[in-house]
C-alpha cells in the first residue's frame, strides 16, 4: 500500500461489496447489499464486484453473482476462516489498494461495524457509518428528498453544486450516503468528493434484496487473489469460538409483526400481553417504538425505527404508536399496515392501509378474536 493514492478519484472504478460469511455462509445483509450495488453500478456504468474472504467459500460466488455481482473476488486461506479484524483488514486494505474500486459497501453488522472504521482509516478515505438510504443519480436523489425531508423544492432543484477546498465541486457522480443523525431526530445525507474509495456501513434490512436469477448465477467471473499474510500481521489467534444461547427478537425477518407505543402507559404488562397474543395468533412477534425501549417496557432487540431496525414485514400492526417520523422511517415499507390510535389524527394514520380509531385495550381483543375465527373457519 505505500504508493495507494485515495485522493486520485480518477484511479478508481466499480462498486465493491464485502460479502460476510460465517461458517460458510453469506449474511443476508450480503444479498441486500449486493441488490443495492447493482443498481449504483448501474446507475454510474461500471461493474458490481463482491469481494468474499473465507476459507473453502468459493462456491458461494454463484449466490452472489445469482443476486447482481458481475464478479466475485475470492481470497480462501485458512487463516481467514474465523474473521478477526487483522487479517481481513490487512486482506481488504490490500485487494482495495490494488484494484481500486470507488464505493465499498459493508454490512453495519458487528462484524462490519469494526472492519469498516479500521479499513478507511489505512485507506485514508472516508466512512458513512449506519446509512439507511443510497443514491448516485441526482434525479434519483431529489425524488428521495421530496418525498423524505421538508426541504423546500426549490433548494433541492439546487442539489448539485459543493464548495470543497473553496472549489465548486458537482456530486452528480458521488456516492450520496443517509444516516440518521441527532439520536435520530435528523436524517444526513454526507459525500466524499476528495478521496476514494467512498465508503459505508448499511444498516441490515433497510435495503431490499433482489429477486434471484439463475443465468446470471451461472454467468459471474470469478477472480481468486492470494492472501498476502505473515505471522507479524495476525496479533490475535482463535483457539475457539463458544456460542452463547441468547434469546433475541428477529423483527428484520419477521413477517408480521405487532408493535407497541407510549399508547400502553396506562397499563404497560397488560399493553404487553394483548401485543404478545396477537403477535402469537398471526404467528408473529412483538416490536416496539422508541419511548417503549427508552422507558424499559421493552428491550433493545424489540425497537422499530431509524435508531432501531428497519423492518419489511407482510403485516405491520401498530397498537398506541403515534407515529413520529422516526418510526415511520422504519416501517412505512410493509406490504400492509395496521394502526390502532385513539387520536384520529395521529401520523401514524399518514402511512397506514387501516386505521382504526379506538383504545388498542378494547379493540386488541376484537383483532385477536376474528382472527381466531377465521383460522378456525380455515382449519
Amino acid at each position: 500500500m505505500e504508493n495507494f493514492d485515495s485522493s486520485n478519484i480518477s484511479a478508481f472504478k466499480d462498486v465493491w461489496v464485502f460479502c460476510e460469511q460465517r461458517e460458510g455462509k453469506l449474511m443476508p445483509t450480503d444479498l441486500e447489499l449486493i441488490s443495492e450495488g447493482r443498481k449504483l453500478a448501474d446507475e454510474l456504468g461500471v461493474d458490481l464486484v463482491g469481494l468474499l474472504l473465507g476459507s473453502n467459500v468459493e462456491g458461494l460466488a454463484g449466490e452472489l453473482g445469482g443476486y447482481g455481482a458481475d464478479k466475485v473476488i475470492v481470497v480462501d486461506d485458512p487463516r481467514l476462516a474465523v474473521y478477526t479484524t487483522d487479517a481481513y483488514a490487512k486482506v481488504i486494505c490490500d485487494v482495495i489498494a490494488d484494484k481500486k474500486p470507488e464505493i465499498f459497501l459493508i454490512g453495519a453488522t458487528n462484524i462490519g461495524r469494526d472492519l469498516g472504521p479500521r479499513c478507511a482509516a489505512r485507506l485514508h478515505t472516508g466512512l458513512c457509518a449506519d446509512c439507511t438510504h443510497l443514491d448516485v443519480d441526482m434525479d434519483i436523489y431529489k425524488d428521495f428528498l421530496s418525498k423524505n425531508s421538508v426541504l423546500p423544492e426549490q433548494r433541492i432543484a439546487n442539489v448539485g453544486i459543493v464548495k470543497v477546498k473553496g472549489e465548486n465541486h458537482d456530486v452528480a457522480r458521488d456516492l450520496k450516503m443517509t444516516r440518521p443523525a441527532f439520536g435520530g431526530n435528523l436524517m444526513a445525507s454526507i459525500i466524499c468528493p476528495r478521496f476514494r474509495p467512498q465508503m459505508a456501513t448499511v444498516r441490515p434490512g433497510v435495503l431490499k434484496k433482489a429477486a434471484f436469477d439463475e443465468a446470471k448465477a451461472a454467468a459471474v467471473a470469478v477472480e481468486k487473489v492470494e492472501a498476502q499474510l505473515s505471522d507479524a500481521d495476525l496479533k490475535t489467534n482463535v483457539t475457539d469460538v463458544v456460542k452463547a444461547a441468547k434469546k433475541l427478537v428477529d423483527l428484520v425477518g419477521a413477517e408480521y409483526i405487532v408493535s407497541v407505543g407510549r399508547g400502553i402507559s396506562s397499563d404497560v404488562e397488560g399493553g404487553i400481553k394483548l401485543a404478545e397474543e396477537l403477535a402469537e395468533v398471526l404467528g408473529g412477534v412483538v416490536g416496539g417504538s422508541r419511548p417503549t425501549i427508552d422507558s424499559g417496557w421493552l428491550s433493545a432487540d424489540h425497537q422499530v425505527g431509524q435508531t432501531g431496525k428497519t423492518v419489511h414485514p407482510k403485516v405491520y400492526v401498530a397498537l398506541g404508536i403515534s407515529g413520529a417520523i422516526q418510526h415511520k422511517a422504519g416501517m412505512q415499507e410493509s406490504e400492509c399496515i395496521i394502526a390502532v390510535n385513539k387520536n384520529d389524527a395521529a401520523p401514524i394514520f399518514e402511512v397506514a392501509d387501516y386505521g382504526i380509531t379506538g383504545d388498542l385495550f378494547k379493540v386488541t381483543p376484537l383483532l385477536i378474536e376474528a382472527i381466531k375465527e377465521v383460522k378456525a373457519a380455515k382449519a
